[in-house]
């Protein structure tokens, strides 16, 4: 029986290291949706979604950070998905190549109409607050929490949280 999933990052970061590539798989498998979700959202391309998800990936296994709680995991993933997010909207490669695709932006497809309106809605806000109200709502994070991975104060997340509801409610 495969025990690899009830290992921890750290010891799955090694294994990989030392020629298991299961471990990676558990990896991947740990933490692909909330955080692909997340790209593909900001960037609506599934091609540049898959780059930026495996830029994320290959700074964990380059770097492999030592986390000190799941949670702190967690953050230091959504940290670095949110920068290699910015630093492909910053790019001067971005913004002088043309996508393959028949669209720069693919449609992002919801299941119900509601949450579709709600996508929609929320692609129409600032970053700033469109990134403020996906993970307090999406990602169940806290104002503290959020204040730690964005390197604000907790009082400007709030403000922002608050700015953010108030743009939805229009």
């Amino acid at each position: 029986m495969n025990t690899l999933h009830l290992r921890t990052d750290e010891e799955l970061v090694a294994l990989y290291a030392s020629g298991t590539d299961e471990a990676f798989d558990v990896l991947l498998e740990r933490y692909k949706d909330r955080l692909y979700s997340y790209i593909l959202y900001n960037v609506r391309n599934t091609d540049v979604a898959d780059d930026i998800f495996q830029e994320v990936f290959l700074r964990y296994i380059r770097r492999a950070p030592v986390f000190e709680s799941y949670e702190h995991g967690k953050a230091w993933f959504l940290r670095t998905t949110i920068n290699c997010c910015k630093n492909m909207w910053r790019s001067a490669w971005r913004r002088k190549t043309t996508a393959l695709t028949d669209a720069e932006e693919q449609p992002v497809l919801y299941d119900t109409e509601e949450a579709q309106m709600l996508a929609e809605a929320l692609a129409a806000l600032p970053v700033k607050y469109r990134t403020i109200l996906h993970l307090y709502y999406y990602e169940g994070l806290t104002a503290e929490e959020i204040s730690r991975i964005q390197q604000v104060p907790a009082g400007t997340v709030r403000m922002q949280l608050s700015r953010g509801r108030n743009l939805l409610k229009g």
